[in-house]
């Protein structure tokens, strides 16, 4: 402890979009990138969500309250054991995005802002994950694109644009922020 105050959090960033937008690969590059701790949000779902999801049917928002509490004990654990993190949530609505952040000053939000037609192009290319193209468009109707008040950062995503290229940007942007809690970041 210094001066009598508990040292600062270990940042937390939450990579959001709809499903196809980049969460995953932003985030785990992301991740990889700093040397921090990484999770992948699907890996949080209860095995009905998935089958629920894998069967075409989108979740309710009390599907996704067991889903967005494992999320933020994940957090805290990593909060806890002082190890910066990065971790993936499509975060569609501001409610769920203010239960993650809720008591959680040290997670900061990355919108991974794309369009339906980018991320269709994208699902079409994509083998091998439970999630449907079919549901896309209710993740768009369910997006609750972040405010202003928020302070989230929006990040366009594009097919013109790699993941590899908004990692970077990311990085540019946020060194001096981050620089003391990377661990060998290229």
């Amino acid at each position: 402890m210094q001066s009598g105050k508990d040292p600062a959090p270990p940042p937390v960033l939450l990579v959001m979009g709809v499903s196809g937008s980049g969460e995953t690969t932003v985030g785990s590059l992301l991740a990889g990138r700093l040397g921090w701790t990484y999770a992948e949000a699907d890996a949080f779902h209860p095995p009905a969500n998935i089958a629920k999801m894998h069967a075409g049917h989108p979740l309710t928002d009390a599907d996704r309250v067991p889903w967005l509490d494992a999320i933020g004990a994940w957090i805290d654990k990593t909060t806890a054991e002082r190890q910066p993190a990065v971790v993936t949530c499509s975060a569609l609505k501001r409610s769920y995005r203010e239960r993650l952040r809720a008591g959680r000053p040290h997670v900061t939000v990355i919108y991974l802002d794309a369009d339906p037609d980018t991320v269709r192009t994208r699902l079409a290319a994509r083998e091998g994950h439970f999630f449907p193209p079919q549901l896309l468009d209710s993740q768009f109707r369910d997006l609750e694109p972040p405010a202003p008040e928020e302070g989230i950062e929006r990040v366009p995503v594009s097919l013109e644009v790699t993941s590899v290229q908004i990692v970077q940007r990311l990085l540019d942007e946020h060194a001096a922020a981050w620089s003391a809690w990377t661990a060998g970041a290229a």
